[in-house]
Parts: C-alpha cells; structure tokens; sequence
C-alpha cells in the first residue's frame, strides 16, 4: 500500500474513510474527522479450492476497475481474478445514523468449475497507547479494542471457520490461520468464513461490517453487534444512495446539468464530487472543517493536513454559500471561529475541527485577517444582518489585533508607544515563552514556508480592513447592543477614520517595497523576490488593485515566463522545492479568477483545462500533480482546491 496517496472517500457526519484504487481500507476516522485514526491494515482476501490467500487487494492475477454509484458517497471496486475467472464486486459505504462501515461483497464464478471458496479478514489497529491493542473472537467475527475504543469486525449470516489472534501475518497467506485462543494481546488478528462451493454462474453476497465504538463492556457490545446484525443491509444501501443524491440536489446551487459534452460532463462530475466532498470534511457540531484526508500522520514529508486551517476553510465555506449550504457556514463562524479565537483577537495556525489548538510551527496573520473576509462574503451570499450583528464583536476583536500588527508591521508606531501596546506585549510574551526572541511582525507566508512581510498577507489585512467599513455602513447604527448610543458610534467613527489610514498606508508600503522595478511585476515579499502566484490575491479576492492596472498587468507576464510549466500547470513560486515543485491545482485556478476578473474569459477557460484534465479518476482534485504524469501526487481531495474549483464555476456560468 502506498499509504501517501488514497484514492476515494466515503463517509457519514462522525466518520472518515479513504481507499486505494483497488479498494483497500486505508484509514478509518472516528468520532471526528481528523480524530482518531484506527487502521495499521484492512486485508481481504479469499481462498480457492487449494491455493494459497488470493488479497482483493493485491494478486498478480486480478484486474481492477473502480466507481462511484452515481451522485453519491458509495464506493464500488470490482475486482476479477483472472485465473479462476472469479468476479468479486466491494461496495463500500457507511450508513447515515450508524457508526458502521459497510462492506458489500457479490462473488460470481464466471468459471466453468466448482469454486471451494473461504472468504479472510486480517485486521490490524493503531493506538496512541504503545500499541497496546488486544483482540477477542465475537459472535460472527472479531472486536479489536484498547482502554477507550473498540472495533468489532463482524459478518452477517456466517459464522466463524477458523481464526488467529496472535501472529497471523504469515499463516493467513497460505489459508492456515488456526487459534484456540478466543481473547489475547495483539492487534493482528485474523478471521475465515466458509463461502462453500459456488458453482459455474453462480451468485454469493457477504456483508461485512465494521464497527467503531467505545470498549464498552462484553455484554453491551454483544447487544450492540446484535442489534447491528439486525438491520437490514440491502434497505439501508438503498437509503444511503438516496440520501446523498438528495444532497447533491439540494446544494446544486448553481443548478449545473448533465452535458452530451465529455468535456463539460467531467467539469459537471468534479463539481458533484466537491458537492459530496465537503460533508466529508466538515464537523458537523462546530463547524470546523479539516484541509483534507490525513496522509502523513507521522510526518515523514509534511506537517500533516487533517487540521482545520482558519484561512483553508474561509474559501471552503465560501464556496458552501454558493452550494447552498450555508447553515454550515454560519456555524463555522458563529461556532468554531467564536471558540478557537484568541484572547487578544487573533486566530493561530490551525486547530482540530473540536476547536483545540493544533501542533503549529508559528504565525500566519493572513488566518486572521481571512475570517474577517469570509465573514462579510457570507453576508454577501446571504444578506442575513443578523448574523454580521452576531459576529460583529469577533470581527471588531479581529480588527483591533490586526490594526496593532500593521503599525508594528509597517512601523507606523513611535517606538515608546508601541512599548505600550498590550497586544504587542501579549504576543511578544507569547514569542519569549517558546524561546523565539524576534519582532511581532514576523509571519509565515500563506504557503508556510518562509517569515517576513508578505504582499499577499498585507493584502488579506487591507480587505480585512474594507469589509469592516462595509460592515459598519450595513448594520448603521446598530453596531451594538446599544443601539444608537453616542459614545459607541463615535468609538466607531473613530476606528472608521483609522482603518482608512492603515488602508492607504498598506497600499503605499506594497507600492513602495513590493514592486521591482528592475522586474517589473510585484514580488512576494521583502526579503525574497521570487515570483509568487499568491501576489494574485492583490486583485482577487482581496481587491487591493485592479486586474488592468500597468502594475498588475507586467506581474501577470512573470507568472507566465516562471512559473507556467510545458503541461500548461502553474507552480506555487519560483525554485519550489517542495515535492519536486510541482504543478498546484490552486495555482491555476489562481489564474482563471484573475482572468475572469479582467475580462479575458477564453484565457481563463484555457488555464482552467489544465484542472479538469489532471482531477483523479473519481473526479477528485489533489495538491499537487506530477508534471510528468499529469496524475495526483499528493493529497487527493483537498478541501481548499475544490472550493476554488466551485468559486471558479460560479464566474463562469454566471
């Protein structure tokens, strides 16, 4: 298994799980979707007549096809082993109301002989304990379980053949697992069911389901599995396609139809798969929604990406709005925004959905500052004034933290005054305790890969700063509890008169240090003068300058001399070296809204081929794509990318 890269995603409002491209359980997320992970390994396999285990997932002699049911979060692998002309058809799919994962297995012998078949299940379990996962046979299968968590394994309708708890990793390739032992101390363990013989043109089913829970006592999970057995599986495969094609009716917001078209079809199944995407990413009790599917829990080659990053998930709502999913978004900011911001107004790095802090790395003010933002757009997609007045205090809280950071930013504060900035003392005491002596102004890029004074993040503070102001001259008055109160409204007019300042003198400081007249195009920092396709944030979506300006104009010419690559994708920034400096989805996406923005639709619409030719079999988009390849090379599904695809769409079928 190559564990960086899954291949399709499933899931219900507690649960997560990812698979390879021949259908291998790679991860299995529960009760949030970025906590915890359970799964070391999930292997099936079936024994025939007298050979050794034949894995679903992995035999020379099987051929593999993989789909989605229509509009839905129900997976399907066929796999046919060509030498005993044995068809087995996994459908995967975890029920709405039920922690359970489902999975369908049909056998068809398209043989002329009797197959003598055994179906396996090998299972191994990951835990932050030191490993220290046991395992028990249970009625119809196994139950794998630490202090705080269990996972029963169980079939409907057979019963137990053979099993093995402990060290079965070697017997059960040759079809030999034997264990008198019905309860011991490890997380490998096996279980085998007896198919019997399936004759020429003959059918089979076997549902296997996988149930995460808490380690409740023996008695309470035996009622549990029980209850479970119960259901009746066929029904409830039928309520979960219903279910999610419902879903992808109901958040058709930009009422998008099938085309005879190939071309236009694909860009229609990459925008329902974001559709049923973005629930997969979502905790639905705060809010909080994770970047994407983890794929590098041990961070061997990045910092990891089942967070919710304040800025990630802005765009991410923000597309939401435009798929009528705004009671989603509305909980975002009214729940996880309220809950995670910092005493002194900030917002860091990024958090779990459940709203704790996150390991991070550092500060990225373009966090905060994007909040603000995606605030005002859900006004904006919504006209709903009751929730800028319900928000106004967070976003005003903002504000006051990010007004202080550009003066220290920029230097705009005598030295003694800024001295006395509680807000400066706050963050710099923050510094000091984790042993980093260095100014306040110091902040990662949006990319997290280097500190200074970055054009996209000043950027994002000055549309921070805009729709604030909208923000005052919608709500009036009624900026407060105290309605009309003098006092109030003078303290408002006041910040008003400041925040225009601070506007104008963040546009000057770009002019004045962001602008390479040796290059002629803005650069992306102070420091370093590397082409950037972030600088694009300046026009959109932050609306700092205008898309025609002779400025803006001479930068758009240098991101097509650097960073365009031969396959028409577009790199982060120059020298990227961040697995191999690939293409970024992102990036021309990037470049679709500023040409969108300027009029140039046929430009736009050629930058965006790229994007619709390199989205994964499913549909999905990924990071990265490998230039040579023009396939997914890192995570697949990225909740970021695909709200840039659907805010993208909205331009272009407005």
């Amino acid at each position: 298994m190559n564990k960086y890269l899954n291949e399709a995603i499933i899931g219900n409002k507690n649960m997560l799980a990812t698979f390879t491209e021949k259908g291998e359980l790679q991860r299995l997320y529960f009760p949030c979707k970025d906590n915890k992970q359970y799964i070391d390994f999930f292997h099936t396999g079936v024994k025939i007549n007298t050979s050794d285990l034949i894995y679903l997932h992995d035999d020379i002699n099987n051929v593999y096809k993989q789909y989605y049911d229509t509009d839905t979060n129900v997976l399907n692998t066929e796999v046919v082993n060509t030498y005993f002309n044995l068809h087995m058809l996994q459908t995967d799919f975890i029920l709405m109301k039920e922690n359970v994962l489902v999975k369908k297995y049909l056998f068809i012998n398209e043989s002329t002989i009797d197959l003598e078949t055994k179906f396996y299940v090998h299972s191994g379990l990951l835990t932050d304990q030191n490993n220290m996962v046991s395992a028990r046979i249970i009625d119809g299968g196994m139950s794998q379980y630490a202090h705080d968590f269990s996972v029963s394994i169980f079939v409907k309708d057979y019963d137990i053949l053979n099993h093995q708890i402990n060290g079965s990793k070697n017997t059960i390739k040759r079809g030999e697992i034997q264990d008198k032992d019905y309860i011991g101390m490890s997380a490998d363990c096996s279980v085998c069911y007896d198919l019997g013989i399936i004759k020429p043109n003959e059918k089979k089913e076997l549902y296997l389901c996988v149930m995460v829970g808490d380690n409740n006592n023996v008695s309470d999970l035996e009622d549990e599995i029980d209850r479970i057995k119960r259901i009746d599986f066929v029904k409830e495969y039928t309520n979960v396609k219903s279910y999610w094609r419902k879903y992808v009716r109901i958040h058709n917001g930009l009422n998008l139809k099938e085309s005879e078209n190939s071309y236009e079809e694909k860009i229609y199944e990459i925008y329902k798969r974001s559709i049923l995407l973005f629930p997969l990413l979502t905790n639905q009790e705060t809010g909080g929604v994770i970047a994407s599917p983890e794929i590098d829990e041990e961070r061997t080659q990045c910092g990891r990406y089942a967070y919710c990053w304040p800025r990630d998930a802005v765009f991410i709502t923000k597309a939401m709005d435009i798929l009528n999913m705004d009671k989603e978004t509305e909980k975002f900011y009214k729940v996880f925004c309220k809950k995670t911001q910092s005493k002194n107004g900030m917002w860091e790095q990024r958090f779990y959905t459940d709203c704790k802090l996150a390991p991070s790395w550092g500060y990225q003010v373009d966090e905060t500052a994007s909040v603000i933002y995606g605030v005002y757009e859900h006004y904006l997609a919504t006209k709903n004034e009751k929730f800028l007045k319900e928000t106004l205090p967070m976003c005003e809280k903002a504000i006051s933290f990010l007004k202080h950071y550009v003066k220290d930013w920029l230097n705009l504060e005598p030295e003694e005054i800024a001295n006395k900035d509680k807000v400066k003392e706050e963050m710099e005491e923050q510094l000091k305790k984790h042993g980093k002596e260095r100014k306040l102004h110091i902040s990662y890029d949006l990319w997290e890969m280097c500190e200074g004074v970055h054009l996209y993040s000043l950027s994002s503070i000055y549309s921070a700063f805009e729709c604030i102001l909208t923000i005052y001259k919608v709500l009036g008055k009624n900026v407060s509890d105290f309605e009309n109160n003098r006092l109030k409204e003078e303290k408002v007019q006041k910040n008003e008169k400041e925040i225009r300042k601070l506007m104008i003198d963040i546009k000057n400081y770009i002019d004045q240090n962001l602008y390479d007249e040796s290059k002629k195009s803005y650069v992306r920092n102070t420091d370093d003068k590397k082409m950037d396709i972030s600088i694009l944030g300046a026009v959109t979506p932050f609306s700092v300058y205008k898309p025609k300006e002779k400025k803006i104009l001479n930068t758009v010419d240098r991101i097509n001399l650097s960073l365009r690559t031969y396959t028409g994708g577009y790199k982060r920034f120059e020298n990227d070296g961040y697995r191999n400096g690939n293409p970024w989805p992102i990036a021309n996406l990037w470049l679709t809204l500023y040409y969108l923005e300027a009029g140039e639709k046929k430009k736009a619409k050629e930058i965006f081929d790229f994007v619709v030719k390199t989205s994964s079999k499913h549909c999905l988009l990924a990071e990265q794509v490998d230039n040579n390849t023009l396939k997914p090379d890192w995570v697949i599904g990225l909740g970021w990318a695909h709200a840039m695809f659907i805010i993208v769409l909205e331009r272009l079928y407005k």
